[in-house]
């Protein structure tokens, strides 16, 4: 735990983005993959895709979804210049940020009723899946076959097949394995965390686990040795991690369940209003869960058995709540977007000119537009096993 405290508590922002003309949320982040990519795209929610230098966060492309609503955005693992990102219109788009036209190279589509909130790529990039919002009755992961993305000949794909019995609410996260290609983890408002292995023929075959959160999932993502684990934040800030090689033994599979982090981190120095996401740092094995405060600071938890425990605070960066992380293994530098509109990189030990904390944006968001409480019951289909 020191080494890791050591890492994080020598981050200094390096770099901060311009503001833009017309403020705007950060609501996700990505950086592009390869030895010299230097990329870092960015969901935002006025609509558009920023996409930026990495290293001196100089704005190169801009894209826009209207009148669709983004949710999120991912670069391919293979291809440094190809981009998808998701919209409530109902397609996944591939963009192409090599070419100067801002028409998108490829276009995945769903049925007219679906509303896509979540999405991701395998870590081959064969195959793009995304979540929908639950219209009537239906909720549906949606596959599309990814090959070709990176032709200049813009074209329309239709989705390989769905998957629609396993969750009964808005799907709102998904999140291939970092290694292995065929599975998928799928959380949602229901407050269930699936696990699927996307190579057998049926639905039902497919579903690996269900874990269950109480609650009404946030965020998904692997973790530990192998990345075998895997866990959640909850949109009433609570957090769990389980443990999928024990689905063969009688030993727990939950290894961690934490309500309320903000009660957990009650004792700290500085108490987290929020959760935005988690970061396996593979290299240490450790799990480090990511929070902040109404004003800005970012709060880094180390995930332990006992519990979570403070890492370190980020601090004079943000001034409003930050909405967006992404950390790069490459240099152990760490990017961060917020609701101040402003794009910031962190690396160890940076030197640079003094920043000022700016001011708080103060014009209202078309990001509450997606913004819902969820305090229904959680009620399944069909019976579960919770894990």
């Amino acid at each position: 735990m020191e080494k890791i405290k050591e890492q994080f508590s020598s981050l200094q922002i390096a770099k901060r983005c311009a503001l833009a003309k017309d403020p705007t949320y950060l609501l996700d982040l990505d950086i592009s993959r390869g030895g010299g990519s230097q990329l870092v795209a960015v969901s935002c929610s006025d609509k558009s895709i920023r996409v930026y230098n990495r290293e001196t966060l100089t704005l190169l492309r801009e894209y826009s979804s209207r009148p669709g609503l983004l949710s999120g955005v991912r670069f391919a693992h293979t291809c440094e210049s190809v981009l998808f990102s998701a919209c409530s219109d109902g397609t996944v788009k591939c963009w192409d940020t090599r070419l100067a036209t801002t028409g998108p190279t490829q276009l995945f589509r769903g049925s007219l009723s679906n509303v896509f909130i979540s999405f991701d790529v395998s870590c081959n990039d064969l195959i793009v899946c995304a979540g929908t919002e639950k219209v009537g009755d239906d909720v549906f992961m949606a596959f599309w076959d990814a090959r070709s993305c990176a032709s200049s000949v813009a074209s329309s794909k239709e989705p390989l097949g769905f998957y629609s019995e396993t969750h009964n609410d808005d799907i709102t996260k998904i999140r291939f394995h970092p290694i292995q290609q065929n599975l998928v983890v799928s959380g949602s408002t229901d407050g269930l965390v699936n696990v699927f292995d996307i190579n057998k023929d049926s639905e039902e075959d497919a579903l690996v686990a269900t874990c269950n959160s109480d609650s009404s999932v946030s965020s998904v993502g692997w973790s530990g040795k192998d990345y075998r684990q895997v866990y959640c934040t909850t949109h009433d800030e609570g957090f769990c991690r389980w443990d999928l090689a024990q689905l063969e033994t009688e030993e727990p599979v939950t290894l961690l369940h934490v309500p309320d982090a903000r009660e957990a981190g009650s004792g700290q120095s500085t108490k987290v209003d929020y959760l935005i996401g988690g970061l396996y740092h593979e290299t240490m094995d450790k799990l480090v869960v990511v929070g902040g405060t109404s004003a800005g600071n970012i709060c880094l938890l180390d995930c332990g058995v006992g519990g979570l425990s403070s890492v370190g605070v980020l601090q004079e960066g943000h001034s409003s709540p930050v909405r967006s992380f992404c950390w790069n293994v490459a240099d152990d530098s760490l990017l961060t977007g917020g609701e101040d509109a402003q794009l910031l990189l962190w690396k160890p030990g940076a030197v640079g000119k003094a920043f000022g904390k700016k001011t708080s944006m103060k014009t209202a968001s078309s990001v509450h537009q997606r913004l819902r409480v969820h305090q229904h019951a959680f009620k399944s289909k069909k019976k579960r096993t919770s894990l």
